[in-house]
């Protein structure tokens, strides 16, 4: 494993209890970061924290992403631990199930939009000024290919990541004079905890868009996001990079 330089920067990853940011959170703390976990899920959490305290510096803060209270309200606990929030990865994340866009029951689908699309904005809005105030930072969006092609029978998915992608090329062109660089990575499918809410049939017809024949391995999404979170990531910012295995053609 190549050492990525993250020595005295602070980061903060949603949904960090497990999958891509738990994956995330171990390759941050082993490059020399302090890391700050936010998730919903209380006891996985804890149970995460536990495991990565023997790595570095990690803490954890149960937040509510949707609710600008809750948002904000870890930010400010973050600030005041750490002192600092140099690092931003909006990875926490649901699928909302399968089906035709006339099938899916509009409450999953508002739900899809306000976890992957309304979140990262409300966690955006409460720490970009803290970087702006500091003149630096680096945020990474966790998209995902699916908002790049629009997948048949995930189209609530589809669109909370398509607007993700746009998200992230709007603030970075924001952000490019005040020394924050916000990017964002569109994943292929990896074998997480997001699987369990996928049918059999998506999970085949995913793989088989792959031309290198598997899934991503979490690993290689967190190498990828934490040079993307480093001083070398120097003059990207409101860019896409694919993590496909050969399936992005743009």
């Amino acid at each position: 494993m190549n050492r990525i330089d993250l020595h005295e920067r602070v980061a903060v990853i949603t949904g960090g209890a497990q999958g891509f940011g738990y994956a995330t959170a171990a390759r941050m703390l082993d490059s020399g970061a302090s890391v700050m976990l936010w998730d919903i899920d209380a006891n996985q959490l804890e149970h995460a924290r536990g495991e990565l305290s023997g790595r570095g510096n990690v803490a954890s803060t149960v937040v509510e992403l949707t609710e600008e209270a809750s948002v904000n309200a870890a930010a400010r606990a973050t600030i005041e631990r750490y002192g600092q929030v140099d690092i931003l990865v909006n990875n926490a994340g649901i699928t909302g199930g399968n089906g035709t866009t006339w099938e899916l029951d509009p409450a999953v689908w508002r739900r899809v939009i306000e976890v992957n699309l309304i979140a990262p904005y409300l966690v955006c809005r409460a720490i970009v000024p803290h970087m702006i105030a500091r003149r630096y930072g680096r945020i990474v969006n966790i998209a995902s290919i699916a908002g790049k092609e629009g997948n048949a029978n995930a189209s609530h998915y589809s669109a909370s990541k398509a607007g993700l992608i746009g998200l992230t090329k709007s603030l970075g062109k924001e952000l490019a004079q005040h020394g924050v660089l916000v990017n964002c990575v569109t994943p292929a499918a990896a074998k997480t905890a997001m699987f369990a809410t996928m049918t059999q049939a998506h999970i085949d017809f995913m793989l088989s868009k792959i031309p290198m024949g598997r899934f991503l391995q979490v690993e290689e999404l967190a190498a990828m996001v934490c040079w993307l979170s480093s001083q070398d990531c120097a003059f990207s910012t409101g860019a896409v990079f694919d993590l496909s295995g050969g399936r992005a053609t743009y």
